[in-house]
């Protein structure tokens, strides 16, 4: 209730009000961030490529259309994974999804920190929330990922089917 009453003498001392801000719909609303540098799966993970490791995680999007991430189940250091199949999953207060891994190599670091802290995707999907780091046994798989432009692009292309 005070945060309620802090928000409304916070509002009127601005003078903002529900009228005067614009109306977004679905189409025009803020995108989730994408950055540069990364490389992107049509299944909403990303990859970020430093010398002989591939850091992974799942994108911004991801993260904002799963709601508030409560569990995360990881692969332990040493297996392997292969382009476009299941390592893990993720759950959410709305759903479990399965995390797939957008290239192929053997595991040699899980982000042990998301057992305690989750909610490290939510608030930090591309630093402290990364899942998974590879050593790619096909580096060329990264070229058929998406670029930055090209994932922005796929992103609203599917939330405007939806």
């Amino acid at each position: 209730m005070a945060l309620r009453i802090w928000a409304s003498s916070t509002a009127n001392a601005l003078r903002l009000s529900s009228a005067t801000r614009p109306h977004f719909s679905p189409l025009s609303r803020c995108f989730s961030s994408v950055l540069d540098g990364l490389k992107y799966a049509n299944s909403h993970e990303w990859v970020k490529h430093e010398g002989s490791v591939a850091t992974i995680g799942i994108t911004d999007h991801a993260q904002d259309h799963l709601g508030e991430v409560v569990f995360v189940d990881l692969p332990d250091t040493g297996g392997s994974v292969a382009k476009a199949t299941g390592f893990g999953a993720v759950e959410s207060v709305k759903a479990t999804s399965d995390i797939n891994s957008p290239i192929s190599g053997e595991i040699v670091e899980v982000n042990t920190k998301l057992s305690d802290t989750p909610g490290l995707i939510n608030s930090s999907p591309y630093e402290d929330g990364w899942m998974i780091k590879v050593k790619p046994s096909n580096p060329s798989e990264l070229e058929s990922l998406m670029g930055a432009k090209e994932y922005t692009k796929f992103c609203e292309e599917e939330d405007a089917a939806h």
